[in-house]
């Protein structure tokens, strides 16, 4: 048990990387009622975003002077790439059945996985991300890698601005009366198109941020990082109550401290040791999902309309 801390905190660090990726599905979810699969795809594409923006600049420069620009390039490009998605391909299935835009979706995925291995220089394997020099950092009873202090202050912040802005800006306003009634925003002369694409903006631009954090981790991006994250992600979002932007960080970090409890001290079970270490630690996260279904469908803060921007 004195491993406990470590592994708590451990587990906080995967939740708020979770926790970041399913505040866009669950942001585009509250207002055009759309699971997004190909969000782990925009995911993946920030951080190859940010990898590129890296090395275009000057050999030798500092991380801490070039994380600002790698966090800019990763936004750029899982924007761009978001938004050029609900323009092109959700757009004009908007009035068709669920079905079709959840294929769209699925399809798209693939695409842009095959895009980046295909057409990204070095792609075809993981390419090496840069990362902080230094030792872990104490932090009372339990240690962090210095690269995780980036996740631990971009996390809290992003979601401080977020909240701020869907609580007290005229967009924000926009959002929760778009996911409310859309038909009803219109006759009041919200332009709702708009709305959708600031929506999908910004999660991508949260999609960015934890890309970042990501290679900063572990130390690579590659082009299939963005499945399995996506899907936890998504995990995340339903268990914390999907339409809830608050649900989906708390359901990220459920989710991140409930898979590295279970990795570590399941195989100490009598009769469970084959079912416990890391290679077991996405089977646990999804059988944390199917038990919330069962017992609270509705997801662990419920959905609130006016929360669904």
């Amino acid at each position: 048990m004195h491993e406990l801390p470590q592994n708590l905190a451990n587990g906080l660090m995967l939740g708020l990387m979770y926790g970041l990726i399913a505040i866009g599905y669950t942001m585009v979810y509250g207002i055009v009622q759309l699971i997004n699969f190909a969000h782990g795809e925009i995911f993946m594409i920030g951080g190859f975003g940010a990898l590129t923006a890296y090395a275009a600049l000057p050999h030798g420069t500092s991380l801490w002077l070039a994380l600002p620009v790698m966090i800019l390039g990763g936004v750029i490009a899982s924007v761009l790439t978001a938004t050029a998605a609900e323009r092109f391909a959700y757009r004009p299935l908007r009035n068709a059945p669920r079905l079709a835009p959840l294929i769209t979706a699925i399809g798209l995925s693939i695409a842009l996985q095959q895009v980046v291995w295909a057409f990204y220089p070095g792609a075809k394997k993981a390419i090496s991300f840069p990362q902080f020099e230094g030792d872990t950092v104490s932090l009372g009873l339990f240690h962090l890698q210095r690269n995780d202090l980036f996740l631990l202050a971009a996390a809290p912040l992003c979601m401080l601005i977020l909240a701020s802005f869907v609580r007290f800006t005229r967009t924000g306003r926009a959002m929760q009366a778009t996911a409310q009634d859309p038909d009803t925003a219109k006759l009041m002369g919200i332009n709702t198109d708009r709305i959708i694409v600031v929506a999908f903006a910004l999660g991508a631009a949260f999609a960015a941020v934890a890309a970042v954090a990501h290679g900063l981790r572990y130390g690579q991006v590659d082009f299939m990082m963005g499945f399995l994250a996506g899907l936890k992600a998504f995990t995340a979002a339903v268990l914390g109550g999907i339409g809830n932007i608050y649900g989906a960080m708390l359901g990220g970090l459920v989710l991140g401290v409930a898979e590295s409890l279970a990795t570590a001290y399941i195989q100490n079970v009598p009769g469970m040791h084959q079912l416990g270490g890391g290679a077991w630690a996405n089977v646990w996260a999804f059988v944390l999902l199917i038990v919330v279904l069962l017992v609270r469908p509705q997801g662990l803060l419920g959905e609130r309309v006016a929360d669904r921007a």
